[in-house]
């Protein structure tokens, strides 16, 4: 049995991360589908929805899940890493967009901050098409 956390913020990245974890995950492992928002004025009521249908599309096409929406005031990559602390995840499973130099300057990158802190196993799923 293994532990998967599945970090997703909009449909589309639950889509690519669900189609590389559908082949994988048997019906004894466990999947957290987990949607981080910081909150306050930081989250639009949009990006709640949002979130919220990504980790519905999770639960409905992947066996064993258990879907969270975590808004706490932390970064994504503070509540992906906490939540596995917290439930002994095993493997992390994100998505990764390719953006310019500049972009990465100006808006982070939660992906690489994520690697960077975590001492688990992660998979990185390009949410772009090569």
């Amino acid at each position: 049995m293994t532990r998967y956390l599945i970090g997703v913020d909009t449909t589309d990245t639950a889509e690519k991360l669900v189609s590389y974890l559908q082949d994988r995950v048997t019906d004894d492992d466990t999947v957290y589908a987990v949607n981080s928002l910081y909150g306050e004025s930081e989250t639009s009521d949009a990006e709640v929805v949002e979130g919220r249908e990504a980790t519905e599309y999770v639960e409905d096409h992947l066996p064993d899940v258990d879907a969270h929406q975590l808004i706490r005031g932390h970064s994504p990559q503070e509540d992906l890493v906490q939540f596995a602390d917290e439930h002994a995840v095993e493997e992390l499973v994100i998505g990764i967009r390719k953006r310019s130099p500049t972009g990465k300057l100006v808006f982070g990158s939660t992906a690489q901050d994520l690697l960077l802190e975590t001492t688990r196993p992660t998979v990185v799923v390009p949410l772009t098409d090569a």
